[in-house]
């Protein structure tokens, strides 16, 4: 009776101990895939057919040696992940674009993506995507991508809104994340059952620079499905740039000159007509000649302020169509006068 008490003790205790082992393995690749993978799911909301509607899910690879995904795995076709590389080096970020295959579906969608990492060692990450495709509304194109913008330049694009369903429906509202997004909408035909919008949206010459993913949220009298978004993408790119874009001088006596070394790039070749900067006297050696990169030691000094000054050093390039491009100078400009206590 003793060695079936014994048998079955020790049968228990080997049926539970692989589970224990497994929760454990499995708790320790939760916190692993928490650092690698901050976010894990996303929704899109309410969106038109064909609007271009994707996510990046960032990747983090925060293991200390270079990580290899092998696959992805995608459970319905209504998402198509896009992998920006398969291999990530330590210490590097990577992303998995989930886009939503807005042309080709309808209504409620959802799909789970499995990431299958085998280096440095092998775990599967899953990444929960869903939304709502409507129907009765379609964007053409499905996104506003403006391309390349020069920086002070304003640019223009547009899409249409054809919809199909209740003849009092109607777009009320359309409204930009950014303050340098401005939109614009306009009914151009109405039918029975029917509407066409068209949407403007204007880059403007304050946009920063640099590559932007935005979206503007077009709100209509659907009570039950009143905002949807319309994606935005381009690149604001500097016509002008200096280096370096931020100059501290400390703490700087009136009258004392100082020496700063600029870099100044321009997409095109270019002669440099002045530098000024507020609360400061100015001095460069300037020519006529016209190149893509100046190098060139100015000299400043202060003229006149005391105390913190932050001032904006602005260059303009010569000729008809000139550019400018600035630079941000900080110091402390103390007086060198000695109080007399008397």
């Amino acid at each position: 009776m003793a060695r079936f008490k014994s048998f079955f003790v020790c049968a228990a205790f080997f049926a539970l101990a692989p589970a224990g082992v497994v929760l454990s393995t499995t708790a320790a690749n939760a916190d692993w895939t928490d650092n690698v993978f901050p976010i894990k799911s996303h929704n899109f909301g309410t969106v038109a057919v064909a609007s271009k509607t994707e996510f990046q899910f960032p990747i983090y690879n925060t293991t200390g040696r270079e990580m290899h995904i092998r696959e992805v795995r995608a459970s319905c076709g209504c998402t198509t992940p896009i992998l920006s590389s398969n291999y990530i080096p330590a210490g590097e970020k990577g992303f998995l674009t989930a886009r939503f295959n807005t042309p080709t579906f309808r209504g409620k969608k959802g799909a789970t993506l499995t990431v299958v990492i085998d280096q440095p060692f092998y775990t599967e990450v899953q990444l929960k995507v869903d939304g709502y495709i409507r129907s009765d509304m379609v964007f053409h194109p499905g996104s506003v991508e403006f391309g390349t913008i020069n920086q002070g330049d304003t640019k223009t694009g547009s899409t249409k809104i054809y919809y199909a369903g209740r003849s009092d429906w109607q777009v009320v509202d359309i409204r930009a994340n950014q303050p340098w997004l401005i939109p614009k909408f306009t009914q151009v035909e109405r039918g029975p059952g029917k509407a066409t919008y068209e949407l403007t949206i204007a880059v403007r010459e304050d946009a920063p620079a640099g590559l932007f993913q935005d979206e503007v949220i077009v709100q209509t009298n659907d009570r039950s499905m009143p905002r949807v978004p319309l994606r935005v993408s381009g690149n604001v790119v500097t016509s002008l740039t200096i280096s370096p874009k931020s100059i501290a001088f400390g703490s700087v006596k009136p009258g004392q000159e100082i020496v700063q070394r600029l870099v100044i790039t321009g997409r095109e070749p270019f002669a440099i007509a002045s530098i000024k900067c507020p609360g400061w006297n100015v001095d460069f050696d300037q020519n006529d000649v016209e190149k893509k990169i100046h190098v060139i030691s100015v000299k400043m000094t202060p003229n006149g302020a005391h105390g913190t000054q932050r001032s904006a050093l602005t260059i303009e390039t010569a000729g008809d169509k000139s550019i400018t491009a600035t630079a941000i100078v900080t110091a402390d400009v103390i007086s060198d006068q000695i109080a007399v206590i008397r």
